[in-house]
C-alpha cells in the first residue's frame, strides 16, 4: 500500500484556532503562530502533554522545533487526527488536524488493461464532511472514476483500464465546503508493458533481412520488480506456436535471454537498444511470415505485444528471357490477407497508365502478362503510403534463342505429328492382324467340324 500526499494550511477561525490537513504517509508541520521564540512552549494531543522541547512521545515520530517552537510529525497516521494546542504563557494557540489516507492497489504497480482501486479514507475530529473528489492522470488529464462504495469514513474509487503511457504521478484533488478544504494527494502509478503497440504489422521481402523489436519501459518508469517473458512464433492462427527465447529481468534491471530450439532460424543481436527484445532473421522466407509475440509476466499476471510478419515475393512463369512474340505472367504475392487499407500494385518503370495494374481488396496476389522486355516493380501500399517495393527485370531473349525456340518449337510440332502417324499405323497394322486372326479361327473351327463329318460317314 502507497501512502502519498501534501500539506495545507486552512484557517478556520479568527486568531487562535485553524484547521491543518495532512495524508497519512507523509510529514506535517504544526506551527505555534505568534508565539516569540525565546518563548517556551508546551504541546498537548488533546489533554496529553507530548513534550516541551526534544522528542516528543509519539512512538518518535514527532518533534518540537527550538528555533519555531513548531511540532513536526512524520509517518503521520489516521489515528493521529485530532485537536493539538500549544501553550505558550497565557497564549494558547489550538489546530484541528484532519488526516487524509489514500492507499492504491497492488502497491501502485500494474499491468495495462488494469483497473486501480483507490481508497480515500479520512478522520477529524470534527464531523465528518461530504468529499468532492477529482483525479487528474500523469498528462494533466482529468479522470472519472467510478465511485463503488461510499461511508463518511471511506471512499472507494475504480479508476480507467491502464494504458502504457499512463505512467506517472496521479493527482487526487479533495474538496469540501465546510470545513473549506482544498488539497492535492499525488500518488504513483506504474504500468508495466510495452512501448509498441497491442498489433503492430511489419513487411519484408523475401531473401531480405528483418528484425522485429520489442521496446520495454520497465527502465523508463524505474519499475524494481523482477519479472519474466517468452518469445513466440506461429504461422497461423491455427498452427502450432514455438517458443523462440525465454528473458528475465532482474530487480536490478539486468536482463538475461535464453535462445530455444525450434524451427526458425534466427540470431539474438549483440548490439541492440536499451530495454527491448529482439531477434533477427537474416534471411527471410515466405515460410518465416506469421505471428510473433512476446509476452510480460508479474505477479501471475500478464500482458503481450504482437508483430505480424507479412511477407512479400514475385515471380515469373515461365522464368527466364523473354523470347520475340512470348508472353510472360508476373506474380506479385504476399504471404497472408491484406488489411482493407492496403493493397498491391504491379507498375512498369518508365511505363503508362496502362503499365499499372492493382489488386482488389483483400486479394493477396496480383499478376500481370508482359509480352515486351522492361523494369518492373511491384509496391505493397497502405494508405497509399509504399511500404515496401520489389522489382523484376524482363529481359529481351537474344535472336539465336527466339530462332531456337522457333526451331525447336517446329522440331516439336513436326516430332509430335510424327508420332502421331506412327500411333496411327501401328493401330492400322494392330487392327489388320486381329482380324486376320479372327479369320484364321473361324477356317479352324470350319476344317475340324467337316472332319467330324466325314469320320461318321
Amino acid at each position: 500500500v502507497i501512502f502519498c500526499g501534501l500539506i495545507c494550511l486552512v484557517p478556520v477561525m479568527a486568531q487562535q484556532s485553524e484547521l491543518q490537513v495532512g495524508v497519512a504517509g507523509q510529514t506535517v508541520t504544526l506551527s505555534c503562530r505568534g508565539i516569540p521564540h525565546d518563548t517556551g512552549v508546551t504541546w498537548r494531543y488533546y489533554r496529553l502533554l507530548i513534550l516541551t522541547k526534544g522528542k516528543a512521545a509519539m512512538t518518535d515520530r514527532s518533534e518540537i522545533s527550538s528555533t519555531s517552537k513548531h511540532l513536526k510529525v512524520w509517518d503521520l497516521k489516521l489515528s493521529d487526527a485530532g485537536v493539538y494546542t500549544c501553550d505558550s504563557g497565557s497564549r494558547t494557540v489550538s489546530i484541528s488536524l484532519h488526516v487524509f489516507q489514500l492507499t492504491i492497489s497492488l502497491d501502485g504497480h500494474f499491468l495495462p488493461k488494469e483497473v486501480p482501486k483507490l481508497i480515500l479514507m479520512q478522520n477529524s475530529s470534527h464531523p465528518l464532511p461530504h468529499l468532492s473528489i477529482t483525479l487528474f492522470d500523469s498528462n494533466n488529464h482529468t479522470v472519472t472514476p467510478q465511485l463503488q462504495n461510499k461511508t463518511p469514513q471511506k471512499y472507494i474509487l475504480m479508476l480507467k483500464q491502464l494504458k502504457a503511457t499512463d505512467n506517472g504521478t496521479w493527482t487526487c484533488h479533495v474538496h469540501s465546503d465546510s470545513p473549506l478544504i482544498d488539497h492535492n494527494i499525488t500518488f504513483d502509478v506504474k504500468v508495466l508493458g510495452f512501448q509498441n503497440p497491442d498489433l503492430e504489422r511489419k513487411y519484408a521481402a523475401v531473401d531480405s533481412t528483418v528484425t522485429l523489436s520489442w521496446r520495454l519501459n520497465f527502465q523508463k518508469v524505474k519499475w524494481q520488480e523482477g519479472f519474466t517473458g517468452q518469445l513466440s512464433w506461429k504461422q497461423k492462427e491455427s498452427a502450432t506456436a514455438h517458443e523462440l527465447l525465454d528473458f528475465n529481468i532482474t530487480a536490478r534491471g539486468e536482463q538475461h535471454e535464453t535462445k530455444k530450439s525450434s524451427p526458425l532460424r534466427f540470431e539474438i543481436p549483440e548490439s541492440k537498444r536499451q530495454s527491448a527484445i529482439e531477434v533477427k532473421i537474416p534471411k527471410v522466407h515466405f515460410s518465416h511470415s506469421g505471428q510473433y509475440w512476446c509476452r510480460l509476466a508479474y505477479s501471475r499476471r500478464y500482458t503481450q505485444s504482437q508483430i505480424e510478419l507479412l511477407v512479400m515475393k514475385v515471380s515469373a512463369d515461365p522464368a527466364g528471357p523473354l523470347p520475340s512474340r512470348a508472353e510472360v505472367t508476373l506474380t506479385c504475392q504476399v504471404s497472408s490477407p491484406l488489411p482493407p487499407n492496403a493493397h498491391l500494385l504491379w507498375e512498369r518503370v518508365n511505363g503508362t497508365q496502362v503499365d499499372v495494374k492493382k489488386s482488389k481488396q483483400h486479394e493477396m496476389e496480383v499478376e500481370v502478362n508482359v509480352s515486351a522486355a522492361g523494369l518492373w516493380n511491384c509496391h505493397l501500399m497502405e494508405d497509399n503510403e509504399r511500404k515496401i517495393s520489389l522489382h523484376y527485370l524482363v529481359e529481351e531473349a537474344p535472336g539465336w534463342i527466339s530462332y531456337m525456340a522457333i526451331g525447336a518449337s517446329v522440331g516439336g510440332s513436326i516430332l509430335v505429328f510424327g508420332l502421331a502417324c506412327l500411333c496411327i499405323i501401328n493401330g492400322i497394322s494392330w487392327q489388320r492382324r486381329r482380324q486376320r486372326a479372327k479369320r484364321m479361327a473361324r477356317a479352324r473351327q470350319y476344317l475340324l467340324e467337316n472332319k467330324t463329318c466325314q469320320c461318321q460317314q
